[in-house]
């Protein structure tokens, strides 16, 4: 690929030559069909290596190794499920002259030789570092894994450049530095290559959307007193599953009393009549995910929770609004209220209430919109991001809270919602 090439791709997320905004944002069904075109798998891997070979070339690194799954799957179009999230126990080099590299599990390994032929079948490595300690350092792996680095890093011809590391546990930033190698920050140049999304990307982050739009409904018609939190997040889960979802991350299932300040969990608490329920349902399909709040009243609703949604709905709709390329972050953060005006003593402990993020392969992307941090360090919002906007607003009697939710494409003129279970106005489930 030139240098040329990696710039356009670096500076267009319309990757389908026939695409235009005048068309809706496809959310096709699951299945390869050849009478229509759907996502492009092919054409996503390219994408997403593109991008982040030019932001490498961009840096001032000589190649990116990375810990993080989303990274590793982002370079690579690997990935081992669920398991794997949180053991720090596979890798991926990358210098941006040539194929990537890739430490799997064991027998993972030997899988994608067989079945990822877009991958080096002899850069597909087994590989094993400490499992977060469970594997003791003088066991030695730390040490071999860093001196086979650096000899590919010679061989590639980048060793003497800096390597960017995204994710790792300390022995192993300890042993790359003992074999010589200036580490420093990749996480960055990841977030920068991953912030603009192509049209097959937007089609997956539709489609999980998708997902979720049916989870609610299922929510809605069981969402009556007697039922509990962990029932919901159970229904939740069996229907997210059942319609592709490929990982549950979490689901936040708050109702009652609970709902303020908000806990940012589930317990087994029974609904009642005129509880105020809200829920957060955070998955992926095909890796993608979702961040998607709604709402819901159990069976009616007092006059002061109606009034909590109303406000927590014109302040999404006023960052909504605002949403276009070219506008900063510190824009919109400033159309929200502060900490002080909804009950908490300041912004940090209000963090993530009134709050933007960008969504994709991680639940956490660019841009970040929030009082804390924009002000300080806005962010410019380009066509082809996509990100939620979220808001939050007690109760005035304390009876409940109101959460709301919405992920936006970003377009030339605006953006476009893709959250579309009914949140104008506060859902009352099997109204009495």
């Amino acid at each position: 690929m030139s240098t040329d090439d990696n710039e356009e791709i670096m500076t267009t997320n319309l990757i389908s030559p026939n695409w235009n905004w005048d068309r809706p944002i496809a959310s096709p069904g699951s299945m390869s069909v050849d009478f229509e075109e759907r996502v492009n798998f092919d054409r996503l891997r390219d994408y997403r290596v593109g991008r982040t070979r030019a932001a490498l070339q961009s840096s001032e690194l000589g190649a990116i190794l990375c810990f993080d799954n989303n990274n590793i799957r982002y370079i690579t179009s690997s990935v081992i499920g669920e398991w794997s999230r949180d053991k720090m126990c596979r890798y991926s080099l990358f210098t941006g002259s040539s194929d990537p590299y890739l430490w799997d599990f064991g027998s993972a390994a030997t899988h994608h030789r067989l079945f990822s032929p877009w991958l080096d079948p002899d850069r597909c490595k087994a590989g094993m570092l400490g499992l977060r300690g469970s594997v003791a350092e003088e066991a030695g792996l730390f040490k071999q894994a860093a001196e086979e680095i650096k000899r590919l890093l010679q061989v590639e011809g980048v060793a003497d450049m800096p390597l960017g590391v995204d994710i790792c546990e300390p022995p192993m930033m300890f042993a790359l530095q003992a074999v010589g190698l200036e580490i420093r920050d990749g996480q960055q140049m990841m977030l920068d290559a991953r912030q603009i999304k192509s049209m097959d990307e937007i089609v997956l982050l539709n489609q999980s959307a998708a997902i979720v739009d049916g989870a609610y409904h299922g929510i809605a018609e069981a969402l009556k007193p007697g039922a509990r939190e962990n029932q919901m997040v159970a229904l939740a889960n069996k229907l997210l599953y059942e319609n592709g979802s490929d990982d549950v991350e979490a689901i936040n299932a708050v109702s009652g009393e609970r709902c303020s300040p908000h806990p940012h969990n589930f317990t087994d608490r029974m609904y009642r009549p005129g509880d105020q329920a809200f829920f957060d349902i955070i998955q992926s399909y095909l890796g993608y995910r979702t961040c998607y709040y709604r709402t819901l009243n159990v069976g009616m609703a007092t006059e002061a929770q109606q009034d909590a949604y109303r406000r927590a709905r014109e302040w999404i709709d006023v960052a909504i609004d605002l949403v276009r390329p070219g506008v900063t972050t510190d824009k919109i953060a400033a159309k929200w209220p502060a900490a002080t005006e909804f009950g908490f003593a300041n912004e940090m402990e209000a963090f993530g209430l009134q709050f933007g993020h960008g969504v994709g392969l991680a639940l956490h992307e660019r841009p970040i919109i929030s009082r804390l941090v924009s002000f300080d360090n806005p962010f410019e919002i380009q066509e082809g991001m996509v990100f939620a906007l979220e808001t939050y607003c007690p109760a005035a009697d304390g009876n409940g809270a109101a959460r709301i939710e919405e992920e936006v494409v970003v377009t030339p003129d605006g953006c476009r919602v893709i959250t579309l279970f009914p949140a104008q106005d506060l859902f009352i489930a099997n109204k009495y």
